[in-house]
């Protein structure tokens, strides 16, 4: 029993470190996403900084405008990217919570054929205890007889 426990336990170790190492990934694109919206962002103030100069610049206004549309591709396909990295972060969680529940069942068995073992060498010792008694007994009827 213990030694099927140990296994469990080790399994669900490792699943935890698959987990954090998914999690971690999928934290390091949650990352990239975050900075394509902040420079997406800054290139929107920038062209609204443009548009309000006394002299329009047609060529950087272009520029920027090519830079926004840009942004708006990387954004789409890293949101892409997260997505696929959440999926693996759910699956590797449901694999986890797995293994958890599978170790806990397999500790239950462990304690419940623990507390049965008890239970027998109780009886066992009891019924020795009687016999003893019986023996004990008899040979003082025998002695008085």
């Amino acid at each position: 029993m213990q030694s099927v426990l140990n296994i469990k336990q080790k399994t669900e170790s490792q699943t935890r470190m698959e987990f954090a190492v998914a999690q971690a990934e999928l934290n390091k694109q949650l990352d990239i996403l975050d900075e394509y919206v902040r420079r997406k962002e800054q290139y929107l103030r920038e062209a609204e900084q443009l548009r309000n100069e006394e002299s329009l610049k047609l060529q950087d206004i272009l520029d920027n405008q090519y830079a926004t549309a840009q942004m708006d591709v990387m954004i789409r396909q890293q949101s892409m990217v997260v997505k696929q990295y959440e999926d693996r972060v759910d699956k590797v969680r449901v694999k986890l919570t797995r293994n958890i529940q599978e170790r806990k069942m397999q500790e239950t068995l462990r304690d419940k054929a623990f507390a049965e073992y008890l239970e027998e060498e109780k009886q066992e010792e009891a019924k020795e205890n009687d016999q003893r008694t019986s023996f004990t007994y008899g040979q003082r009827q025998k002695e008085n007889s």
